[in-house]
């Protein structure tokens, strides 16, 4: 395993022959009104650590440059194919609009959610976060092909939303044997 020192993960920089054989997975990240600058950065290494595809910034998203989200990323918003769309709705269309076959999946609490290691990960798929307070918009969770979510054991009610998120990508990978 290759271990670095926080120095060394914040000035890795590869290049663009490096950057383009990345073999991406079918992976879509949404954010919708993610907040969190903090976590908006954290997502980004998340979609780095799995080879997504592409991660949509939407609605109130803070998008980058931005130094918080510089810093929780780790610098890899700089070669994580992203967007941003005004509204959550337009990115599921234009990904609809590139593969018909896309399912998505919201990471949500929800009376119709399934837990999340029940849910089929059958890729593509599309992951669907929301805002740290107000959760998913219910106009895109009605666009949802299925809704997952994590089991909470405790006294805590929820996750935060780059955990919960990291977890169900993981599982998705395990599902159709990545990694």
């Amino acid at each position: 395993m290759n271990k670095l020192c926080a120095k060394e993960l914040r000035t890795t920089t590869p290049t663009e022959e490096e950057i383009k054989k990345i073999k991406r997975n079918d992976i879509y990240i949404i954010c919708d009104n993610v907040w969190d600058t903090y976590n908006v950065g954290a997502i980004f290494r998340l979609a780095d650590a799995v080879a997504a595809k592409r991660v949509y910034l939407c609605g109130q998203t803070e998008t980058p440059p931005n130094s918080r989200i510089k810093k929780a990323s780790v610098n890899t918003w700089q070669w994580i194919p992203w967007s941003y769309t005004s509204t959550t709705i337009e990115a599921l269309q234009e990904i609809k609009n590139q593969n018909s076959k896309v399912k998505i999946i919201a990471v949500e609490q929800h009376e119709k959610s399934v837990p999340y290691d029940r849910a089929d990960y059958k890729l593509p798929i599309a992951l669907v976060v929301g805002n740290e307070t107000t959760g998913i918009s219910e106009e895109v969770l009605s666009e949802m092909d299925e809704i997952v979510e994590l089991p909470m054991l405790g006294i805590n009610t929820s996750l935060n939303v780059m955990v919960s998120l990291g977890i169900v990508l993981y599982q998705a990978l395990e599902k159709n044997k990545i990694g």
